[in-house]
Order: C-alpha cells, then sequence, then structure tokens
C-alpha cells in the first residue's frame, strides 16, 4: 500500500518526544524526509540519532511562540530539503485549571502556545503547500470538544484550533491544500509515564494501563504510535479526500462524535 510520502518534506513541531517523534518515525519510515522542531536541543538530538536510521531527518532548535518562528522553520525546512509538503502543528502541553484559579497571563500564553503558534506556522508555510497541494493536521484535544471543569486555559485553546482548521479547510481546498485536526485522549507520553512511575512503580505498564479505566470504552491507555499511525494516514495520499475532520484518539472516551 503506497501512502505516497516517498521524497515528501514534512516538519513536526513539538517533535523531540512523544506523538511528535513517533509520527516522524512512521513518516520516514514510508520515505518522507523529516524536520523536527522543539526547544530543547539535547532531546532533539537524541530524537535525530534514533530516527536517522530510518531516513532523512533534521532538526531547529525553536520557541514555536517566537515572533519569527514560523518564518525561520519554515526557511530551515526549504533550505534543507528544497520542498515542504506536510506541516504538523503538534506543539502544546497540558494546562488545566479552574477559572478562579487560571490568571489573565495564563491564558494569554495557553493560546500562544496551542493555537498562534499554529497560525504563524500556517502561514508561513502556506506558499510552499500552496505549491504542493499540500497538508496540514493539527493536533488537539478530546477536552477541545467536551470541556469539562478544571480543563481551562486548554480546553478554549483546542475548542479554537478546532474551528480554524475548519475554517481554514474551507479557505485552502481551493489550493488542494487539504487541513485536518486529531484530538487526542489519553495516550501513553512522558508526562503519562511520570505518573505511572510515581503513582504505580510496582506495576507494569500494561497493569498501570487498564486499571481503573472503565471511563474508556476500549479499557485503556492509548499506545503512543497509535496516535502516530493515525496522524499518518490522514496526512498521506491515502486521505486525499478528507479535509475539516477532527479525529478522536480516545479509546471512544469522549462523549462527542
Amino acid at each position: 500500500m503506497d501512502f505516497g510520502y516517498e521524497g515528501k518534506a514534512v516538519v513536526i513541531t513539538g517533535s523531540s518526544k512523544g506523538i511528535g517523534r513517533q509520527t516522524a518515525l512512521e513518516m520516514l519510515k514510508l520515505g518522507a524526509k523529516v524536520m523536527l522542531v522543539a526547544r530543547g536541543e539535547d532531546d532533539l538530538q537524541a530524537a535525530k540519532e534514533e530516527l536517522i536510521r530510518y531516513g532523512e531527518v533534521d532538526y531547529v532548535v525553536q520557541d514555536v511562540t517566537g515572533d519569527d518562528a514560523g518564518e525561520r522553520i519554515v526557511n530551515a525546512v526549504i533550505e534543507k530539503f528544497g520542498r515542504l509538503d506536510v506541516l504538523i502543528n503538534n506543539a502544546g502541553g497540558a494546562f488545566a485549571e479552574t477559572f478562579e484559579d487560571v490568571d489573565v497571563g495564563d491564558w494569554q500564553n495557553d493560546l500562544d502556545l496551542k493555537l498562534i503558534s499554529a497560525v504563524k506556522m500556517s502561514k508561513a508555510a502556506l506558499p510552499h503547500l500552496k505549491e504542493k497541494a499540500g497538508v496540514i493536521l493539527n493536533l488537539t484535544a478530546v477536552a477541545g470538544k467536551n470541556p469539562d471543569a478544571g480543563t481551562l486555559p486548554t480546553s478554549v485553546s483546542r475548542s479554537a484550533g478546532l474551528a480554524m482548521t475548519k475554517a481554514m479547510s474551507k479557505d485552502l481546498g481551493q489550493y488542494g491544500i487539504r487541513v485536518n485536526a486529531v484530538c487526542i485522549g489519553l495516550i501513553r507520553s512522558d508526562q503519562i509515564e511520570k505518573v505511572w512511575m510515581e503513582e504505580a512503580p510496582d506495576m507494569s505498564w500494561e497493569e498501570f494501563a487498564t486499571t481503573g479505566r472503565e471511563d474508556i470504552p476500549l479499557g485503556r491507555i492509548g499506545e503512543t504510535r497509535e496516535a502516530a499511525n493515525v496522524i499518518t494516514f490522514l496526512c498521506s495520499e491515502l486521505a486525499s479526500y478528507i479535509t475539516g475532520v477532527a479525529v478522536n484518539i480516545d479509546g471512544g472516551a469522549s462523549a462527542s462524535l
């Protein structure tokens, strides 16, 4: 089965670890060239050393909230690979409190990281994506569809990302550019593994992932590769007629479609 990645150039923000790094691995194995982006050079270098055996990969050390971050990252991709076909906006983090406990600065920081950085990246990438009828994939969270108590400001930032995805898909479809989102639920990550080590160090991962998960219909925490596989499909030519959608990757936990 041909996913159509051979020779294509992909940039993934927030990709030194977790879902971003795993997605880079899956796409490299399918023939893509990948530019990793994150703030920490040590983690990026470690990721590159692991991934380079699978294909052509490099990295940019960059805080995506910087004023010229989009231009700097895209320029690095074009200089290295000569093209840009796929942009994956994955930068973000977990910051969730009650409305009363979140101050104005926290709101601004969260929006800058999760929404405005994706705007900057997409604007900088657009001229190149128009040339290739490229793809934009925005990572959000199931909280963006189903905000719960104590999920501010992240649920609002993620909801805004979903609205942006849908509107962009309608604006950019005329150029053949597809814009989709994935809504991440409880997926294995460094953060989840830290909780595992702190709360249940005597459990195996399989035990921890399945214990007390009655709120997840599939009964377990998702694996990183399971999220990466969905992203890889949505950005591939196999999904050539899919745009403007937001796919839940949550084991069925969300109440929304």
